[in-house]
């Protein structure tokens, strides 16, 4: 744990410095103090810190090198991974709010995936006020969440893992757990999600969560869940296959986004829809060719085994519009299509509403977490277009992947319901301040805080 809230010990200042204040600070510190700032080099550039000793040569303070506007959340983030194992107190005039996310940051900055190691290591730790515990705790918790599932190995987090993770939060917050397995989805229409995990020995299923007053407005989380994607019997190179144990990093960003809904107490009737598979290869594997009737009664010719989050998706915003919800946002590591459009860092977001894919962008950007919306065009839909089948779950061109994905699943959601489709990496592949390479949440923050503007009015 990065914080301690224990006011019986002595804690080390963690004092930010912009630039344009250095200069002030220098002549305002003892002479010996000032001659050790300059000694050290310390010009109060981003992420830059220096250690300041008393006169027994004891750590008495901690200068930190801030930018002059912007972000507080990865001020810290960079700190207790070079800092010595003392216990620390941000000493600054930021507001609340600012401290709060300076404070999530420094946690962020604490985490390391290392179930798999054997580690017996004293850390730094932040002095965290009363006042900010819950929000601090929740996205702190929920992220690290996110992060863990993502980065657990495809042996440890198949579709029964996934399953008692869901069970697991739903019993900590009194909330209703229940899932469709194997054949059992066949018995209750879900075939298109049968039909991907059916190749498995980890059988299929749909994991869902009900939590919240149902008075309140519905809210509906879906997210995919491929535990592994071989690509089926079009299969991906070893290349492609490496990390594809991130594959239900859609899942994960829900089963944290449902946490931290739970845990701040957003006043919505929440449900929560994983579809949860091994998309793998055996002699019952679904094959390019077939035609599989979805649950929505659409019928789909395989084009390609390979694009088979959407596959799993269909059936589960199906049954999420059957419930009529006031809003469904669903997550996946849909498309590299995607991942070329914007990067890695940048999620695409898709909606039926224009206003709610505005909503969440201008959120986005007071987040400070940026989410890029890409056109639904429908004249791409042609590409989906099929001869023996209502449509085809993939287009043979390389073009567009991103919308024509978005595109598919859009047939799966009546248009009164507003939807938002958020396709995301759910993977650093650089190490910053805070966000270190492997499994990381997307978007979370601003959708977090749309929600909250959305129900909290």
């Amino acid at each position: 744990m990065p914080y301690t809230s224990d006011l019986t010990h002595d804690y080390i200042p963690l004092t930010p410095v912009p630039k344009s204040q250095l200069d002030s600070l220098i002549k305002l510190s003892k002479p010996v103090v000032a001659n050790w700032i300059k000694q050290s080099g310390f010009q109060a550039g981003e992420g830059e810190f220096c250690l300041i000793s008393n006169e027994h040569g004891d750590l008495s303070e901690v200068l930190i090198g801030i930018p002059e506007t912007g972000e507080r959340r990865w001020a810290l983030a960079g700190l207790p991974s070079k800092l010595p194992a003392k216990r620390y107190q941000l000493h600054c005039n930021w507001s609340e709010a600012e401290q709060t996310q300076a404070l999530i940051g420094w946690g962020l900055g604490c985490y390391q995936f290392d179930h798999f190691i054997d580690k017996d290591k004293r850390s730094a730790l932040i002095h965290l006020p009363q006042s900010m515990k819950t929000t601090v705790m929740a996205f702190y918790e929920s992220l690290c969440t996110v992060r863990d599932l993502i980065n657990m190995p495809a042996n440890h987090m198949m579709p029964e893992h996934l399953s008692q993770e869901l069970r697991t939060l739903a019993t900590e917050y009194h909330a209703r757990f229940s899932e469709v397995v194997g054949d059992e989805l066949l018995q209750q229409n879900y075939p298109t999600i049968h039909a991907v995990g059916r190749a498995s020995d980890h059988a299929p299923r749909l994991l869902s969560l009900h939590w919240g007053d149902p008075e309140h407005k519905k809210l509906i989380l879906v997210g995919k869940g491929v535990c592994f994607d071989t690509g089926g019997l079009d299969l991906k190179p070893s290349s492609s296959m490496r990390q594809m144990k991130k594959d239900m990093g859609g899942a994960a960003h829900v089963l944290g986004l449902a946490k931290l809904i739970m845990s701040l107490k957003l006043p919505v009737s929440l449900e929560v829809l994983i579809p949860a598979v091994d998309n793998a290869v055996s002699g019952d594997a679904f094959r390019p060719g077939d035609v599989i009737v979805t649950r929505s009664g659409i019928s789909v010719e395989i084009d390609n085994t390979d694009a088979e989050g959407r596959l799993v998706l269909c059936d589960a915003l199906t049954q999420a519009c059957e419930d009529e919800p006031d809003l469904i946002l669903d997550f996946a590591t849909l498309t590299g299509a995607a991942r070329v459009a914007l990067g890695t860092e940048v999620p695409v977001l898709f909606s039926n509403h224009d206003e709610l894919a505005r909503d969440i962008h201008q959120q986005s950007i007071k987040s400070e977490e940026l989410i890029w919306q890409l056109p639904l065009y429908k004249p791409y839909f042609g590409g989906l277009k099929s001869t023996v089948a209502d449509m085809m779950n993939a287009t043979s061109g390389g073009y567009g992947g991103a919308i024509t994905a978005a595109l598919y699943l859009n047939e799966f959601v009546d248009d009164d319901i507003e939807w938002g489709h958020i396709d995301l990496m759910a993977f650093n592949i650089r190490d910053r301040p805070g966000r270190p390479i492997g499994g990381e949440a997307m978007g979370l923050f601003s959708v977090f805080d749309y929600l909250q503007s959305r129900y909290t009015e």
